[in-house]
């Protein structure tokens, strides 16, 4: 593992300098780090919290008792790096436990590791909080403050190696920043998935008349309609498609392969479904990741593939709650992956209403190196609406065959397409 030394934040829920344990805790570990050469940010009640942790780049926030509302669940809501929590005090918080206790879990749903200080406290934490809990006790008698160093030393340094290189291929981004900058959405439907009504052809001219470059088809478990749409695009000669499908593994929820050449049969494990992917030569994109209304992988589904995820999906316009999406993009930053935006659009009218503004590419290694520098857009676009329209095209009628059309136009409500982009250099 790297020996750079790293960032961190120590935060106690008490005023620095006041005498208890948990200080001596933070203290002793924070003096025990700084002589290892890393950069030690303390901060404690009455500290202005989210300034302090925003004032320079962290790797690891380091919270301490992080239970609402106390200034270590503060800096855990604020926090965009990894999150490591050790709990102290093995007594029961009626607030926490027993009051807001799924408003407290989703919480700790950002803790990437989770440590107790004594054998009592993980078993009081392991009934309320069901998770796998570290011992590291404190230094004193018969043990040094550096052995206590050292475990905590392995826990970041462990976290820190899972995060993503975010340079990625250097001549790869010099060659295609010549390229000029297409507009992409990379998340939507037609009629060859199971709950949307939009034929291939009203979806492509519909694409060309908003001024997209290149779409993905993610079809859920389909990519018959993604390939005749790239076959029909080719014709055209003014928009790319890329060919992707939303496949629904057996119980870790949905994954997105981009750049298919062959459909992916539903009901793999996620790392079969993975696998699948890389067979094709493609890219790992997931969506919606934290949409408790979607078929999502749980958070230690998404923690064991992490490394694998090429991108994420970080704004989605049909994820009914704001804070869905910020956690995602909470996560990617964290992991520094590569952050998507898409419509997800199930009816015509939703499409482009997020677009990722990127060079052009050509072919999978292209498009990810395109995406480090990507600018995502929104556009407003009536949630409401938008589902209104698909419950309409969908809903109470027997599933409509692919429908072939012929002199397909474009839905209105779109923004009009100025010109056509330029070619690539």
């Amino acid at each position: 593992m790297s020996a750079e030394p790293l960032s961190i934040a120590q935060v106690t829920p008490h005023r620095r300098g006041v005498a208890n344990p948990v200080n001596e805790y933070v203290e002793q570990l924070s003096a025990e780090l700084r002589r290892r050469g890393h950069k030690v940010l303390v901060v404690g009640y009455g500290d202005r919290v989210k300034e302090r942790l925003r004032s320079t780049p962290l790797d690891v926030v380091h919270v301490h008792e992080p239970f609402a509302p106390r200034v270590s669940s503060t800096a855990l809501r604020n926090s965009y790096s990894l999150n490591v929590a050790t709990f102290h005090a093995p007594q029961e918080r009626v607030l926490s436990t027993q009051v807001a206790r799924p408003l407290v879990e989703i919480l700790f749903g950002r803790l990437d590791a989770r440590t107790v200080v004594s054998p009592a406290t993980g078993r009081l934490l392991k009934r309320y909080f069901p998770d796998s809990y570290a011992l590291v006790e404190p230094g004193g008698p018969g043990r040094d403050w550096a052995e206590v160093a050292d475990r905590f030393e392995s826990i970041y340094r462990r976290l820190a190696a899972r995060r993503h290189d975010p340079a990625g291929d250097p001549e790869v981004r010099r060659r295609i920043s010549r390229r000029p900058l297409i507009e992409v959405d990379l998340h939507m439907h037609t009629d060859h998935s199971h709950d949307c009504a939009t034929p291939v052809e009203v979806l492509l001219e519909t694409a060309r008349d908003r001024g997209l470059g290149a779409i993905a088809i993610t079809d859920h478990n389909e990519v018959s309609g993604a390939l005749e749409a790239r076959r029909i695009a080719e014709q055209m000669g003014d928009i790319k498609v890329i060919v992707a499908e939303e496949v629904k593994t057996a119980e870790q929820g949905e994954v997105i392969g981009l750049f298919l050449e062959e459909k992916i049969p539903r009901g793999m494990t996620m790392a079969e479904t993975i696998a699948e992917i890389r067979r094709q030569g493609g890219l790992v994109y997931v969506p919606h990741p934290f949409d408790r209304f979607h078929s999502v992988p749980d958070y230690e589904h998404l923690i064991e593939i992490v490394e694998e995820i090429d991108v994420l999906e970080v704004f989605n316009p049909r994820v009914a709650l704001t804070a869905f999406n910020e956690e995602a993009e909470r996560f990617a930053r964290k992991y520094r992956i590569v952050p998507g935006a898409g419509s997800d659009s199930h009816v015509a009218q939703g499409l482009g209403s997020v677009r990722v503004r990127i060079h052009d590419f050509d072919g999978p290694a292209e498009f990810l190196e395109a995406m480090r520098d990507a600018d995502i857009v929104r556009k407003h676009k009536n949630l409401v609406y938008v589902q209104a329209l698909k419950l309409l095209q969908t809903t109470g009628r027997p599933k409509a065959a692919k429908r072939s059309v012929p002199n397909a136009k474009p839905v209105r409500g779109g923004r009009p397409r100025r010109g056509r982009p330029a070619s690539k250099s």
